[in-house]
């Protein structure tokens, strides 16, 4: 007869029903948190939506918010400069490739010109910017070529060409911003930068070259000039102070003379004047003594003698002849 083991069968242990309740809880409120809280970035806004409505607007940090479908959350890069371009697009290659229907514009004066151009904006309001409009970068692309033909349309080509290019972005800016704030999309336009503009054809763009070639050698001679004058004029002035301080001299010198001249004269008629004869031959002797040097003279008397009178050489002469 065969014997047969039989072993008793292990029991499974039950697990507690409120263990597995607890877990449960535990996993629901897990997944409630993941669900719930997020961050925001310092670039960011992010807007909070209640059952598909926008309710809130928060900034960075890490906030929390009711689960889906409940709240969900849409961050916007508010912080964030960004780049429309009109009349090319950029490749990633670092090439572009150009739009003629966007660049192709008239002026004022009726020429077709080529222009390109670009526009730097943020989003100022999030809230706005996702729900006021269907598609706002579309809206601020063609407001901006709108601006932008209005205002190469008032402008002639020699301007878009060269020196009013300055006040066309400027001009151009100052529609964009206004047609802005009437549609108030949450859009904030920081800059317009025209890249580039050129007439259509080669001939008229030749042209336009010398003409700016021409401004170039106009102020290159400009600037060559004023820099001799500012190196001549330092050397002139002082020359000329020069001059101005011997004149300033000589003046000194023939006034001092001159006064020297005027008390001579004085102390000479103070002397006339006391002794009138003895002064008038002696300015008469000094005066032949001057007009008639190394001449002696020789008086003859009534009677005949010749009488040597005086050597007109020297009055200090003491020779005796």
């Amino acid at each position: 007869m065969e014997v047969v083991d039989i072993k008793p069968k292990k029991s499974i242990p039950k697990i507690p029903v409120k263990a597995i309740l607890i877990v449960g809880v535990i996993l629901a409120l897990l997944i409630v948190i993941s669900s719930s809280a997020y961050t925001v970035n310092d670039q960011q806004q992010a807007v909070v939506l209640t059952f598909g409505k926008a309710t809130n607007v928060v900034g960075a940090g890490i906030h929390f918010k009711l689960p889906d479908p409940i709240q969900s959350v849409i961050k916007v890069p508010v912080q964030k400069t960004q780049k429309l371009e009109l009349g090319y697009r950029s490749q990633t290659d670092g090439n572009y490739i150009s739009v003629d229907e966007e660049s192709k514009m008239i002026t004022g004066d009726f020429n077709i010109i080529n222009i390109d151009f670009f526009i730097e904006w943020k989003i100022s309001d999030p809230k706005k910017y996702l729900f006021s409009s269907v598609d706002p970068e579309r809206i601020l692309r063609n407001t901006s070529l709108s601006a932008a033909r209005s205002v190469v349309g008032s402008s002639t080509i020699d301007e878009v060409l060269t020196s009013g290019k300055v006040a066309i972005q400027s001009e151009i800016k100052e529609k964009i911003m206004a047609s802005l704030d009437q549609y108030d999309i949450g859009i904030q336009v920081i800059d317009v930068k025209v890249q580039d503009s050129e007439p259509p054809t080669e001939a008229v763009k030749q042209a336009f070259q010398n003409v700016e070639n021409a401004k170039q050698s106009k102020e290159t001679a400009i600037n060559e000039a004023n820099k001799y004058k500012n190196a001549e004029l330092p050397k002139a002035q002082a020359e000329a102070d020069k001059i101005v301080k011997n004149a300033e001299s000589k003046k000194e010198t023939r006034i001092n003379e001159a006064k020297g001249q005027v008390a001579k004269f004085q102390k000479m008629y103070d002397e006339y004047k006391n002794y009138k004869d003895i002064t008038k031959k002696r300015l008469y002797l000094e005066a032949m003594e001057e007009i008639l040097p190394g001449i002696t003279v020789y008086i003859e008397k009534d009677s005949g003698e010749i009488q040597k009178i005086l050597p007109l050489k020297s009055f200090t002469d003491k020779e005796g002849n």
